[in-house]
């Protein structure tokens, strides 16, 4: 009888391990949410424990036996807390982050994991489909840390906290007055509107072919960098996740967390052609100038940019890299 082996060589993705020294904590992340940190969070951590859940994450199951056990909340807004386990009974207090959910996401690889093992924090790099970085905290690297694969692509969904958002700025415009990319402009545009939206496979072709009809096709192109989409990564090493972010509302929503009324932006801050838009949803308090903000507005915003990956959502990730 023969005996047939097949031996799979599972590397984790690259981890870079910061001291406690080097990580920042979430005393920044607490302040979007409250004044008085030392009164309402532990107020908080308690009464979650009064109706937590165990998320899986990647795992097909959760057991009260591990090191450590991850509970959360089956809400809109939650806090996820870490606990140290022994016997099957919690230690000791590890961490705890106030969370967003999202139904958005895009296929990712994980690149890189930056990670404190002290508090379980841990920020991931992100290369999309498309080759565009992002960094995100992990709500469920306690969940996750020993299952991630190199050169594996999972579905991520994005939410943030909102340290600051606002309309954009509308009076930041650009004026275009090179004759070369004016043309190209408004060739560009002319032929994608006469194909329904739609870029034709001979597009470069027809753009050089392309002659204007009138002069005030030629005339300076006004663009308003108010209504741009764009998405910048914190330079700081494990604080990536600390991100600037403008692009436009899609979506707004109510709920509540802990009491506090809590607006739902979901905003889209990539859209590039032949490609999927990165679309994250926001949490910010409401305020009379939160509350001012609509649908289809553009925004600026500070936030803290989280990322979850849970196994239900894999065969996204899947059918985008078959």
């Amino acid at each position: 009888m023969t005996i047939n082996y097949q031996y799979k060589n599972i590397q984790s993705p690259t981890k870079i391990i910061l001291t406690d020294e080097q990580s920042a904590g979430h005393g920044d992340h607490w302040r979007i949410l409250t004044d008085d940190m030392s009164h309402d969070v532990p107020e908080w951590l308690q009464k979650m424990i009064e109706q937590a859940a165990m998320p899986k994450g990647l795992n097909t199951s959760v057991s009260a036996k591990d090191s450590c056990l991850l509970l959360s909340e089956n809400q809109p807004c939650h806090i996820n807390q870490v606990l140290a386990m022994k016997n099957g009974k919690p230690e000791c207090f590890i961490n705890a982050y106030p969370c967003v959910d999202s139904p958005y996401g895009l296929s990712c690889k994980i690149e890189r994991m930056i990670v404190n093992d002290n508090s379980h924090d841990a920020v991931l790099r992100l290369r999309t489909t498309d080759g565009s970085i992002i960094y995100a905290f992990d709500q469920l690297y306690t969940a996750n840390r020993h299952i991630y694969q190199r050169d594996t692509a999972y579905f991520v969904n994005f939410s943030a906290w909102a340290h600051e958002i606002k309309l954009s700025e509308q009076n930041e415009v650009i004026k275009v007055e090179d004759q070369d990319a004016i043309r190209y402009h408004r060739a560009f545009n002319d032929i994608v509107a006469a194909n329904d939206g739609k870029m034709p496979d001979d597009l470069q072709e027809q753009i050089k072919a392309w002659q204007p009809e009138t002069k005030e096709q030629m005339a300076p192109v006004e663009i308003n960098l108010g209504h741009m989409c764009a998405y910048l990564f914190g330079d700081t090493l494990g604080q990536e996740d600390e991100a600037w972010c403008q692009g436009q509302v899609l979506g707004k929503q109510e709920t509540l967390f802990n009491g506090k009324t809590i607006i739902l932006f979901d905003v889209v801050v990539l859209r590039e052609q032949d490609a999927d838009p990165f679309v994250m949803r926001i949490g910010a308090l409401k305020t009379p100038d939160t509350a001012s903000i609509n649908v289809h507005d553009y925004v600026q915003a500070n936030v803290w940019l989280q990322a979850a990956i849970y196994k239900e959502n894999q065969q996204v990730a899947q059918s985008k890299a078959s």
